[in-house]
């Protein structure tokens, strides 16, 4: 089955950062596959899933598929994200071997590592908005079925297609990212098995007929980026840790974590027009407490921070603007 299409696209704007052009279409699947399945639908009925493909059918299979036309400027994000750096080199190497061709950006799925509030669903944000795909996030903490990604059989009352098919029939790229989030917190029975489908999709190969279970029809999964989080690897079966490429991620040091609060202070004045009534830079024992705050809580302190001063009517953030007791609420352990 050949799923690309030989047009060459630019989007007339993009969330990426650093303006990765869409290069090309890609069929994510093939239409009289959905119209012998229309054909078959008895007249009453599954009328969740007539509707299904006639919204196919409406939309058509083609979606954009991100083509980098050159290995862009990430110095940016190795800033922002000072304990991801041997992530962010491999997302380099494998937008390195895309430029200068006809393919696609194909990433090895990725599994990201590391204890709680270090920012890992943050970094797969980030790599979305670098690549300008969109992100779906699955939460494999809340299932309980792994229908939640494959689909529930058309039989069952109040079944679904899964999030994979979602993300490429009603999204509009044919390689966006997926985020697992905590994927050794997946649920298990003898019945349902969440990781079940992604012994499938994790595999370039098999991932190109992927079928979900409530629409049953071939869509080609081969180009979803998948990023995966993780605290411990061994709530994981070795299958699915074979298909990935595994990168345990750190605590921040103290002047990393420092940086990752300089540079998030200034993202969140530059994001706001109230940002101008602020100071440009925050203070050294600013930083030093912030240091000292896990980097998902880094965000909400610098809200309150911010909303004080202004109260106060001041420019300046204070450390006593800060939450109290947020850093020994959330402290966690920074490296030496």
């Amino acid at each position: 089955m050949d799923s690309r299409s030989s047009h060459d696209l630019v989007p007339a704007s993009s969330s990426s950062t650093f303006q990765l052009p869409v290069a090309q279409l890609r069929s994510v699947f093939q239409p009289h596959d959905v119209e012998r399945k229309l054909a078959k639908l008895p007249d009453r009925d599954h009328e969740h899933l007539r509707t299904t493909y006639e919204r196919m059918l409406e939309r058509g299979p083609d979606r954009f598929q991100v083509k980098p036309s050159g290995v862009p400027d990430m110095a940016s994000l190795y800033a922002q994200l000072p304990n991801f750096t041997e992530v962010l080199d491999d997302v380099r190497r494998h937008v390195a071997l895309a430029q200068d061709s006809r393919d696609g950006l194909e990433v090895t799925p990725i599994l990201l590592l590391g204890p709680p509030g270090i920012g890992k669903t943050h970094f797969a944000k980030k790599l979305a908005d670098l690549l300008g795909t969109g992100m779906s996030l699955v939460p494999m903490s809340s299932m309980t079925a792994g229908w939640l990604l494959s689909g529930a059989s058309s039989q069952w009352k109040g079944s679904k297609p899964g999030k994979v098919f979602e993300a490429l029939v009603d999204g509009q790229y044919a390689n966006p990212v997926m985020v697992i989030d905590e994927i050794d917190k997946a649920g298990t029975d003898a019945q349902y098995d969440p990781l079940g489908a992604l012994y499938g999709l994790l595999e370039h190969d098999t991932a190109h007929a992927f079928v979900d279970e409530f629409a049953e029809v071939p869509i080609d999964a081969s180009q979803v980026i998948w990023i995966t989080t993780a605290n411990d690897a061994r709530g994981i079966p070795e299958p699915i840790l074979n298909r990935m490429n595994v990168f345990e991620v750190e605590a921040p040091s103290h002047e990393a974590a420092r940086q990752i609060a300089r540079q998030l202070y200034a993202s969140i004045r530059a994001d706001h027009d109230w940002g101008r009534l602020v100071s440009p830079e925050p203070s050294d024992d600013v930083l030093d407490h912030l240091a000292t705050v896990a980097p998902r809580e880094m965000r909400r302190a610098l809200m309150t921070g911010f909303g004080n001063a202004r109260l106060a009517h001041r420019e300046e953030v204070q450390v006593d603007d800060l939450p109290r007791g947020a850093a020994g609420r959330s402290r966690i352990g920074f490296m030496q």
